[in-house]
């Protein structure tokens, strides 16, 4: 139980402190600790992420950092892919799904350690420097519309809170300030988890009440721990550990699905 506190209060930190990467963390160290499979660990982690989300969203809406009609548009564009993602999950292989999991982290890492993902001078989605919100348009609608896919479908099919997919696409499509996207990350987060926890529970998953509510609980004390962090570390060495950290739990995350292949064979798809 130490272990599974440890790994909450970590994750819920970084959740705090990028508005990413705690989906993405939650479920390979529940695999660990509790040696489930991507299916049982994905759901349990993505009401963690969730509940702890939603502390930062209050505290977002509190500072008027969060783009709210941003978040909103893209968690309901969203509703049809993290639905079709949930039934993915439940007909692919877990042996797949942790391949699939691993090299989707490789892409993060990558991206997070040696890609520039900020351009805020050629944004295609504009803020109002006057209003500070979105100038809202065809081309805005539709782009942050296909954040909102792909970001459901990953929260679905891997049962990650989509923040490791809005936080960079929001850095490299919109002229956001940094605060502002953490907090918007963070209410599409808590959106988006809320529609997968409801699609998982109409589909019959029981969640294990004791770990459950221990996990929830470190990660909400990690959240708060972590936006308070957040006023003393810089942003590039944040950027730095979280890309190195990916890095490492998708080595091996890889390796246990090499380790299967060798002993196993091949598994099937379905």
């Amino acid at each position: 139980m130490l272990i599974l506190i440890v790994e909450g209060l970590l994750i819920g930190c970084l959740l705090g402190l990028t508005g990413a990467g705690g989906g993405i963390l939650a479920v390979p160290a529940l695999m660990t600790s509790q040696g489930w499979s991507v299916a049982q660990a994905a759901p349990v982690g993505l009401l963690a992420i969730t509940l702890a989300a939603f502390v930062g969203v209050v505290q977002g809406l509190i500072q008027g950092n969060i783009r709210y009609k941003a978040a909103i548009w893209i968690a309901l564009v969203s509703i049809p892919s993290a639905k079709y993602g949930v039934y993915l999950a439940n007909i692919i292989s877990p042996q797949w799904l942790t391949l699939a999991f691993s090299l989707v982290m490789c892409v993060v890492a990558y991206r997070t350690l040696f890609k520039s993902v900020s351009d805020s001078d050629n944004a295609l989605c504009k803020i109002n420097q006057q209003t500070g919100r979105f100038i809202w348009n065809f081309k805005t609608a539709s782009i942050l519309g296909g954040v909102g896919i792909i970001a459901g479908l990953l929260t679905g099919l891997l049962g990650v809170g989509g923040g490791f997919v809005i936080v960079p696409a929001l850095r490299k499509l919109t002229n956001l300030n940094i605060k502002s996207i953490i907090a918007t990350s963070l209410m599409v987060i808590f959106l988006i988890g809320g529609i997968s926890i409801t699609i998982n529970l109409l589909n019959g998953f029981e969640y294990p009440l004791d770990i459950s509510a221990t996990f929830i609980l470190s990660c909400v004390v990690g959240l708060i721990i972590g936006r308070i962090m957040i006023h003393y570390i810089s942003a590039l060495r944040i950027q730095i550990l979280f890309g190195i950290l990916v890095m490492l739990v998708a080595a091996y995350l890889l390796y246990s699905f090499i380790s299967f292949v060798v002993v196993n064979g091949i598994p099937h798809l379905f």
